[in-house]
């Protein structure tokens, strides 16, 4: 009571160090850098990352683009090329008149290149920045080309892709929050007793929201997955804790109705528990994300996790300090409980739990078989709208050039011409390969060498390596491409036990397995450790596992139904779905069961425990989900990123189907299961 009483008599204080702190934490925003790359997450120690650190090393080049120039004749591209070259970041240009100056004969031109690069009324032209892929210098660069280049011309590659992607996300983002906030003000608007008490939770919300997104300063960078989601979610994951504390006052004023501090200082004292130990399975499901090798798991993780902890400091500080202040307005704006009486849905569900058990099993089958063949894709162009730069720029590559994918191939600079014509013209038989082009294949045996500029063996060779471009009809992420990486890096290691693949395709490749095992070892962590902490909440062994078991279950039916409807979802959907609507969504089975296991001790028999929990959790079961719901929904429909809608989307149903299994579900598994509960339980007798 200590604490609550000094929350209470502090109270001014508090809000004005909390509006205080914004300052820096608006700060902390502002400085922390984003990272649009999802790529750069791969573990370092992998060859296509490891690849890209020998590329900046030896060659001073990081991330490259196609560049895809319309409508212009060979002079005004040369010094097109001249002003490219010139944009900071730009390490070289290569482009046919790379091997020799455009007055000289095409015919002299080896191997087709000048078909390489060309095709009817469309150049392209391979542009190295001398920064990493995601770097903001090699983005700004991609801005820059596009502004002095015009509208015809089309930026390929991960670089443009990352560079959309921001100007995207930066766009959308502000809605994001905008979004979520009113929809979630609505749904409590009509939930809660009050119409004044959601601007309230808001206000809190908001400042520890932006604290979170403040801190974030001492990582460095986030990613933009995390910053794009980080306040929806907080706000979604959290909005319980602030409806615990009003209930709980407004309880309290019934006691203490001529002293709402008195009142305020006990419902801190008891939401407190309630509170921290209802944040233990979230901050446990986030940072379960953390085992993750694929480390962008450990940054949404660490940021989700430390925001919920946020969440809970304001609740109760920050929270109990402005109702206070405000609670004369509140009480000029109270108004009739919106909800019906839900005493005979209550007794409905628990009268036909057989009914509800057998959905149970029937569903069951169609949704695992559907979650285990519900398409994903890896493909980072695939998430976003068609209509923008990059994704125009893969589609001409892909249409006009033959290349769908751009592989690196990364050998030592002391083979010899011949081992390294052989291991081309092996690469260029390779299902799907449409040119392999390095230094030997642009010198070649027809041009003078006193005309070949001296940039080119800079552009692709240094002292220890040597690069060949090699070109793919293939998506990256498919299984074709996949295939004819490893074919590729077959015949590289036949003549080179260090040669790499390396480039976007080569990258996803190691994505899809890598976060195959990564999804795996995050279900198992967040499983176990949510386990425990029912386990310790509940001092039950059986508990655990009814409880775990249900809302797992509600995760397989919202993610088998993306088969059944025919929509792909993001690679990372299943592992952040499974960890959030887990650890966010079990706090509605522990409240019933809670309730249940109260009841069932006090001698009450087992349909009136039921019933009795049923009745008493339904509405805060369903209030709490349906704030999850407006938060998540809204930016769902919204976002025009895929990964970011369908993840949104995806969390949304999941808290309604979370909240329907619960309210449903467990009720007959309670009835059901009811003995074994009682021995296995502490505390309850098994003679009742």
């Amino acid at each position: 009571m200590k604490f609550s009483r000094a929350v209470v008599k502090y109270r001014i204080p508090i809000v004005i160090i909390s509006i205080l702190l914004l300052i820096p934490s608006v700060i902390g925003i502002v400085k922390t850098r984003i990272n649009y790359d999802i790529l750069s997450y791969l573990p370092g120690d992998i060859d296509t990352m490891e690849g890209q650190d020998i590329m900046l090393d030896e060659f001073g080049k990081g991330g490259f683009s196609f560049v895809i120039l319309e409508g212009m004749d060979d002079k005004d591209i040369v010094k097109l090329k001249e002003k490219i070259e010139q944009v900071d970041a730009v390490g070289d240009v290569l482009w046919y008149d790379t091997a020799a100056d455009i007055t000289i004969p095409k015919e002299l031109l080896p191997d087709d290149i000048y078909d390489v690069f060309n095709n009817e009324d469309s150049t392209m032209m391979a542009v190295f920045f001398n920064k990493s892929t995601s770097a903001d210098e090699s983005l700004d660069a991609v801005a820059e080309i596009r502004k002095i280049a015009g509208e015809q011309c089309f930026v390929s590659g991960m670089t443009a892709i990352v560079e959309d992607i921001k100007e995207l996300t930066n766009e959308e983002m502000p809605m994001y929050v905008v979004i979520a906030v009113i929809l979630t003000s609505i749904v409590l608007a009509v939930s809660m007793d009050s119409f004044l008490i959601p601007v309230i939770f808001m206000l809190s919300l908001g400042m520890s929201i932006l604290y979170n997104l403040g801190t974030n300063i001492f990582k460095g960078e986030i990613s933009f997955l995390t910053q794009a989601l980080t306040a929806v979610l907080q706000l979604a994951v959290t909005i319980d804790y602030s409806i615990f504390l009003w209930h709980s006052y407004k309880e309290q004023k019934t006691f203490y109705p001529n002293d709402n501090k008195e009142a305020m200082a006990v419902a801190i004292s008891k939401t407190v528990t309630s509170v921290v130990s209802s944040s233990l399975t979230t901050v446990a499901g986030f940072l379960a994300l953390c085992f993750m090798s694929y480390t962008l798991g450990m940054d949404m993780g660490i940021v989700m996790a430390k925001g919920v902890i946020l969440g809970v400091i304001c609740c109760i500080t920050v929270l109990p300090s402005l109702i206070l202040i405000c609670d004369k307005a509140l009480e000029k704006t109270m108004h009739k409980d919106f909800l019906p009486n839900m005493d005979g849905i209550s007794k409905f569900i628990v009268n036909h739990r057989a009914v509800f058990l057998i959905l149970f099993a029937v569903l069951l089958v169609p949704s695992i078989y559907g979650q285990i063949n519900t398409n994903v894709y890896y493909n980072l162009t695939d998430s976003l709208p068609h209509d923008l730069n990059s994704a125009i720029a893969n589609t001409k590559l892909s249409e006009e050039y033959n290349m769908a994918s751009t592989h690196i191939v990364m050998c030592r600079s002391d083979m010899s011409s011949k081992e390294v014509s052989k291991m081309t013209a092996e690469m260029e038989k390779v299902d799907g390969v449409s040119f392999a082009l390095g230094f030997d294949s642009i010198v070649g045996p027809m041009i003078p060498q006193e005309i070949i500029p001296e940039s080119i063996t800079n552009t692709l060779k240094s002292e220890n390596w040597q690069m060949i471009i090699v070109g793919s009809d293939y998506k990256p992420a498919s299984d074709e491409v996949n295939s004819q990486i490893e074919k590729l890096s077959s015949i590289i290691k036949n003549y080179d036990e260090s040669g790499m693949v390396i480039g976007e395709a080569a990258a996803t490749k190691d994505l899809i397995s890598i976060t195959d095992h990564d999804f795996q070892v995050v279900n198992i962590v967040s499983i176990a450790a949510i386990f425990v902490i029912i386990f310790i909440a509940l001092k039950s062994i059986s508990l655990p596992i009814i409880l775990v078991a249900v809302i797992e279950f509600a995760i397989t039916v919202n993610m088998g139904l993306p088969f059944y409807i025919k929509t792909t979802i993001p690679f990372i959907a299943s592992v952040v779905i499974g960890t959030i609507q887990l650890g966010a969504t079990v706090d509605y089975a522990i409240l019933m069961t809670t309730r249940y296991k109260t009841e069932r001790i006090s001698g009450k028999s087992k349909y009136d425990a039921v019933t009795i929990a049923l009745k008493t959790s339904i509405k805060s079961i369903m209030v709490s989900a349906l704030g999850f719901f407006a938060a998540t929904f809204g930016v769902g429909m919204y976002s025009n990123v895929d990964m970011i809608s369908q993840l949104c989307t995806l969390m949304s149903r999941g808290a309604i189907i979370s909240m329907v299994t619960v309210i449903c579900v467990l009720p007959s598994m309670l009835m059901l299961l009811d003995k074994p509960i009682r021995a296995t339980t502490l505390g309850m007798k098994t003679n009742n």
